[in-house]
Formats: C-alpha cells, sequence, structure tokens
C-alpha cells in the first residue's frame, strides 16, 4: 500500500477502471438509497451496508470480483468484510465517491 492510500484510502478512480477491465465485475454502491439517488457512478448496483446479504440474491456466484464503495471507504470497508465472511472470494473496497473524478449519474425526482 502507497503512503498515498495508507492516508486517504484507495483511489476510486483506479478502481472503477479496474472494476471495468475486469470480465464478469460488480460495482457495488453500499450507501443508502436516497444518497445513490442523489448520485452514484454508472452501472453501479445499490446495495445498503445494512442489507448487503442481499448480494447473494444478486449475485450468487461466490467468485465474482466485486468492486465497492460508499461516501468515505468505511462503509464498503466494512461490507468487504461481510461479503469475504459470506464466502466471496473477490471483493475489493475502492473507497468513497468523494475523490470520483468522473460523471456522476443522477436520479430524477
Amino acid at each position: 500500500m502507497s503512503l498515498f492510500q495508507s492516508l486517504f484510502g484507495p483511489d476510486i478512480n483506479d478502481g472503477v477502471a479496474e472494476a471495468r477491465a475486469t470480465a464478469g465485475a460488480v460495482l457495488i454502491d453500499v450507501r443508502t438509497p436516497q444518497e445513490f439517488s442523489a448520485g452514484h457512478i454508472e452501472g453501479a448496483l445499490n446495495i445498503p451496508v445494512d442489507a448487503i446479504r442481499e448480494v447473494e440474491r444478486a449475485i450468487p456466484d461466490k467468485a465474482a470480483p466485486l468492486f465497492l464503495y460508499c461516501a468515505s471507504g468505511a462503509r464498503s470497508g466494512a461490507a468487504c468484510q461481510t461479503l469475504s465472511r459470506m464466502g466471496y472470494t473477490s471483493v475489493q473496497n475502492i473507497g468513497g465517491i468523494g475523490r470520483w473524478s468522473g460523471p456522476i449519474v443522477r436520479e430524477e425526482r
């Protein structure tokens, strides 16, 4: 881990690029539905951290590469630990959307 990553967490921009380059990868936003609708990364699936066990229904393949993010990286880190305990073998916390430099998708209200 680089000094930057140890101070600021993973780089979400690198994580999204890796997810998009990985066959079968799923990008998961673990923020609340309200946070998600206010703005998320295109193609992300919203599974809030407090409902992370629902991932088994949405993604039954425990070997699927999962890339998780939230607002800061804390909730996605906790969700990664839960998913690993559930038997998912390729889970990565890519950090917080606050450092995302790409476009944000907002839902109409």
